[in-house]
């Protein structure tokens, strides 16, 4: 047995290990980086240290301490109230205008990470209060977020136009964006419906409980209830709009502070510094929270210790073992494995997979860099659509990123609630697997095999 497939049993072990026990699996992963870094792979102590994804690191710790401050602040419960005002009680309208704003930024060029960093809290906050599954919620904004991804200005959509550049087929563009953008809309409203669907079968008194707490009266009115405030709330009212009801009570209003502006404005800021200065995500989000704490130092305290370090554990830890991965080679054999086969087609799909599967645990902009001199070739056979094979490939790439162990996955563990993180990582882990088994075939057949393009 090679070390390789050794390195990859271990990892396995580590995920089996830890979604059937309490044991952190990051935890597991970072000791095993350790073991098999100097062990298998012979490298020292301060190498396999050294892959540590510390940018990686700084993005989940910056991100999640500036939403901590937001709730803190209850300006998340502002911009809820702002945007419950916009779907005037269609609760149906709310994944629509989440999806459509994270596509939007990420389409205006904004990472993806620092879209999905800024509009996960609001959506999520916003569907707890018209009863729509968090998980639900949180599916969208990533398919969102990757909608506008493959945008020209946008790092994703910048490699892979330069894949078609490089295959000798310029001129694109605009049809990748429009392919990808479709295909995610798409995913996401299956994405929600299958969620919802499956969250009301198994919770059908929670359903009775919600409408219950919300006091419909007699006549079908709605009227609000009033939970206990807490710094988190902001002591808003959490009343769920029921879509059969005729009449609803107007949603109980946010006031607009001095504190809830000055946050606002370090959103806006988080979104300048991250697309027009390049500056990272995780670097920015942490000096406007310095700056925001220096203003309000009262927010410090609770923002940090509701910080989500478990999670933080949980994927550095598991991105170090898949950088002990690459530093040994496997990954390496892997795509070799690909370049040998004969059928342009065939290593089109395996091409898809693989890249589908690393990006679950890695950067889905590292790894279209790293894919790219393999896919380049495949995209030039002449018996294929250049245009077919990079879309397939952007989106194998992108659609695992709901995966817990990548960026924006790990987003969305660090905006949902501390009781709902281990409830999250299995069901963001399950659904990427869900993902990396069926999209790279449906891609693969749509855009390559039938040649769409």
């Amino acid at each position: 047995m090679s070390l390789s497939i050794i390195a990859f049993l271990i990892l396995i072990a580590a995920f089996a290990i830890g979604s059937l026990t309490s044991i952190s699996a990051g935890l597991l992963a970072l000791v095993a980086a350790f073991g098999v870094g100097t062990l298998l792979a012979d490298l020292p102590i301060k190498d396999v240290m050294d892959l540590f994804p510390s940018g990686l690191f700084f993005i989940l710790v910056g991100a999640t301490l500036l939403f901590g401050i937001v709730r803190v602040t209850g300006t998340i419960d502002l911009l809820a109230y702002w945007a419950e005002r916009l779907a005037g009680g269609r609760r149906l309208l709310v994944p629509v205008l989440m999806f459509l704003l994270t596509a939007i930024l990420a389409s205006a060029g904004a990472f993806t990470p620092a879209a999905i960093a800024i509009v996960a809290p609001v959506a999520l906050a916003l569907g707890s209060r018209f009863g729509i599954s968090t998980l639900a919620m949180g599916l969208v904004v990533v398919q969102g977020a990757n909608a506008g991804a493959f945008s020209p200005v946008n790092p994703f959509g910048v490699l892979s136009n330069l894949m078609l550049d490089e295959a000798g087929v310029p001129g694109d563009t605009l049809k990748l964006y429009l392919y990808c953008f479709v295909f995610n809309a798409v995913l996401a409203v299956i994405a929600y419906a299958l969620v919802q669907a499956i969250t009301n079968r198994r919770n059908p008194k929670d359903d009775a409980a919600d409408t219950e707490t919300a006091g419909i009266d007699g006549s079908g009115g709605l009227v609000a209830s009033q939970p206990a405030a807490g710094p988190a709330t902001g002591g808003v009212a959490t009343a769920v709009a029921a879509e059969t009801t005729t009449e609803t009570a107007a949603p109980t209003k946010v006031a607009v502070t001095p504190m809830r502006v000055l946050t606002l404005i370090g959103l806006v800021a988080l979104l300048v510094l991250t697309t027009v200065f390049g500056i990272d995500v995780g670097v920015a989000s942490l000096v406007i929270a310095l700056a925001l704490i220096v203003v309000k130092p009262s927010v410090q305290k609770p923002a940090i210790e509701g910080m989500p370090w478990s999670a933080v554990l949980l994927v550095t830890g598991i991105v170090t073992y898949v950088g002990v991965l690459e530093a040994m080679g496997a990954l390496a054999d892997l795509q070799s494995g690909i370049e040998s086969l004969g059928s342009g087609s065939v290593a089109a799909l395996i091409t898809s997979y693989v890249v589908g599967i690393i990006s679950a645990f890695a950067s889905t902009t590292g790894t279209l860099s790293v894919i790219s001199p393999i896919v380049v070739p495949i995209a030039g056979d002449p018996l294929l659509t250049a245009i077919g094979v990079v879309t397939a490939v952007s989106i194998s790439s992108s659609v695992v990123d709901t995966s817990p162990m990548s960026t924006s996955g790990a987003l969305l563990m660090a905006s949902a609630q501390p009781k709902d993180e281990r409830m999250f990582f299995r069901a963001l882990l399950l659904w990427a697997i869900g993902m990396i088994a069926i999209v790279p075939l449906f891609v693969w057949f749509f855009f390559v095999y039938l040649g769409i393009g």
